[in-house]
């Protein structure tokens, strides 16, 4: 296991790597140049050659993404073009906010996606089967931002019931502790904080974890009519053991795996989706920050952000893997 666990850390390094000098050509090819956007449409060319060559933008291509990855290499991100703030500090401050709405939806994904599935699966054919598996399909189709805007204007302002957009009541904000506001004013015992933070965070992450929602339910619902026709669960069933215990202990455990891979890769998807959302909802996290990053074209920043985003999949996948030897035995022994 240690060295399984060696092999896949040892991969990070290609993946980020091409990562980087993926985002590193398209910005450069296909981007506006940051000089003249940071001057504004008033600048002389003599101008903004200066600018270019204060930020090191006339060097070769190859000469920017070797200084890029030497920084890199010494846990440097370098400095916004557009703030002059280090990469890493920019990150950081919004970094907890959106790991809170990514943690949110996808617990609220794996929830209720499994326990629907379960269910369907148990009662095929009924109407909560036929229902849930239509409430999964157009949970798939649905834009993520269409359903942000549909959850603002019945939850917001038709109801009233959920702020419409923002983290937390101004003035309300907990001390700063992990930068997670629920976990923070939970440590604080202040439960005012709570209470807000909880109500601007339920649309987003309702809104983000359709998707992952409606694809874990469906998987759910398959694997688990494939399992509960094996012949250990008629054992069990003969045994004259409790039906809920036949499905939860025996049935549900073995069809966990293929679910677990799925909410490891729906974890780097709700990542990605959390552009969208945060964009709806104004949410102050990572999403936000790269769309303003690319709408500037400030290279340092938008790099930064994706090879955290690059990063995070990764892991979480191998994470993923390494439950297989938990839910299974046989994989643990092998």
């Amino acid at each position: 296991m240690a060295s399984y666990i060696a092999r896949r850390l040892l991969l990070l390094f290609p993946v980020l790597l091409g990562v980087s000098i993926f985002v590193f050509v398209v910005l450069h090819v296909f981007t506006t140049d940051p000089a003249a956007l940071m001057l504004g449409q008033h600048a002389t060319t003599q101008q903004i050659e200066a600018l270019r060559e204060e930020l090191g933008l006339n060097d070769p291509l190859y000469v920017q993404f070797g200084r890029f990855l030497w920084q890199v290499l010494h846990g440097d991100l370098g400095r916004s073009l557009m703030t002059r703030a280090p990469v890493t500090d920019e990150i950081m401050a919004r970094f907890p906010a959106t790991i809170e709405l990514a943690f949110m939806a996808m617990l609220i994904a794996t929830i209720v996606g499994v326990f629907v599935g379960v269910l369907a699966a148990v009662k095929q054919y009924s109407i909560f089967d036929y229902l849930s598996m239509v409430g999964a399909l157009a949970g798939v189709s649905m834009p993520i931002f269409w359903l942000g805007l549909m959850l603002i204007l019945l939850f917001a302002v038709q109801l009233g019931w959920l702020p419409v957009a923002g983290r937390i009541d101004i003035g309300m904000e907990p001390a700063r502790i992990t930068g997670l506001y629920l976990l923070d004013s939970l440590l604080t015992g202040n439960w005012a904080a709570f209470v807000s933070a909880f109500k601007h965070l339920m649309l987003p992450a309702l809104a983000l974890a359709s998707y992952s929602m409606a694809i874990i339910a469906r998987m759910t619902r398959s694997t688990m009519l494939e399992v509960i026709r094996q012949d250990y669960v008629r054992t069990a069933r003969a045994k004259g053991l409790v039906e809920s215990l036949v499905i939860y202990r025996h049935a549900l455990r073995n069809a966990l795996i293929p679910v677990v891979t799925v909410v490891g890769l729906q974890m780097g998807s709700l990542l990605g989706g959390a552009v969208l959302t945060e964009t709806v909802f104004s949410w102050p996290g990572i999403g936000g920050l790269l769309v303003n990053a690319i709408l500037a074209a400030d290279y340092p920043l938008v790099q930064g952000c994706v090879i955290l985003i690059a990063t995070i999949f990764v892991v979480v996948n191998l994470l993923v893997d390494l439950l297989y030897a938990f839910l299974d035995p046989r994989i643990r022994y092998s």
